[in-house]
C-alpha cells in the first residue's frame, strides 16, 4: 500500500500551496491564489536547489519555506511571516496525529510505502512526524532521481515492498500525479480528496475518500 505524503498524511487532501495560502491569508496577506501559488512554486523550485534542506526536518522545512517566499510577497513586509509557517505546522501535526492511528492499524495488515515528489528530506521529515517507522519503503523523487508521474518511482516503491501491482493502492489527493498514473500501471487507486471537488475523469480512480481515517473502513469493503 503507497502513500503521498504532502496533502495525504498531512491533511485531508489540500496541496501545500493551498495551506500556505490560508495562513498567509491568515496572517494579514492580500493576494488571491492564483497570484500567490506561481510565488509559492518559484520558492519551492528554491528550496529544491538548497542543500541545506536535505538535513531539515518538517518544521524547519516550513519556515524556510516562508523564508525563500517572503522576499518575493508584494505585502511581504506587512505580515509576520513567522506565523505563516507556524500556522502551516500547527494544521499539519493536527491532521497527522489524527492520522497515525489508523497508519499504525494498516501497517499491521500490509506492508506501506511513501511515494512522493520531495526534496531529499523525506525521512528526516517521517521520522520528525513520528511516521518513519511505518514504512518499509520510502521512496523520496529527489533521492531516487524520478518524480510522479513517471511510472519507475512506482515500480521502485513496488519491487521495494515485494509487491505486485495487481495487489497494491496507491493513495493520494492529486490526480493527476498519484491517481492517473498508479491507475495506469495497473494499482487500485484511492484518491483523497474534499467531497466537494470535481473528479477530473470518471472511471480512473478505483475509490474516493475524504479523510484518511475513512480508509480502513473502505479497505473492509473492498475486501468483503
Amino acid at each position: 500500500m503507497l502513500f503521498d505524503f504532502g496533502g495525504t498524511l498531512d491533511s485531508d487532501g489540500d496541496r501545500w500551496a493551498v495551506r500556505f495560502h490560508a495562513a498567509y491569508v491568515g496572517a494579514g496577506g492580500r493576494l488571491p491564489l492564483e497570484s500567490f501559488e506561481p510565488l509559492f512554486r518559484e520558492a519551492d523550485r528554491q528550496l529544491e536547489r538548497d542543500p541545506a534542506v536535505r538535513t531539515m526536518g518538517f518544521r524547519d522545512m516550513a519556515a524556510r519555506q516562508v523564508e525563500l517566499l517572503w522576499p518575493v510577497l508584494p505585502d511581504g513586509q506587512s505580515i509576520d511571516c513567522a506565523s505563516i509557517a507556524e500556522h502551516f505546522h500547527v494544521d499539519a501535526i493536527r491532521a497527522v496525529e489524527r492520522n497515525r492511528p489508523v497508519l499504525q492499524a494498516l501497517a499491521g495488515r500490509y506492508r506501506l510505502g511513501v511515494v512522493s515528489n520531495f526534496t531529499g528530506n523525506l525521512d528526516r521529515c517521517l521520522a520528525e512526524l513520528d511516521l518513519l517507522q511505518l514504512f518499509a519503503v520510502v521512496v523520496d523523487s529527489l533521492v531516487v532521481g524520478w518524480a510522479k508521474p513517471d511510472p519507475r518511482i512506482f515500480r521502485h516503491a513496488l519491487e521495494g515492498l515485494g509487491a505486485a501491482t495487481a495487489s497494491s493502492w496507491m493513495i493520494g489527493d492529486n490526480f493527476e500525479t498519484d491517481i492517473r498514473p498508479a491507475a495506469a500501471l495497473g494499482i487500485s487507486t484511492c484518491w483523497l480528496a474534499p467531497p466537494d471537488r470535481p473528479t477530473p475523469t470518471e472511471g480512473v480512480a478505483t475509490q474516493r475518500i475524504a479523510r484518511l481515517t475513512d480508509l480502513p473502513t473502505l479497505l473492509d469493503r473492498c475486501t468483503d
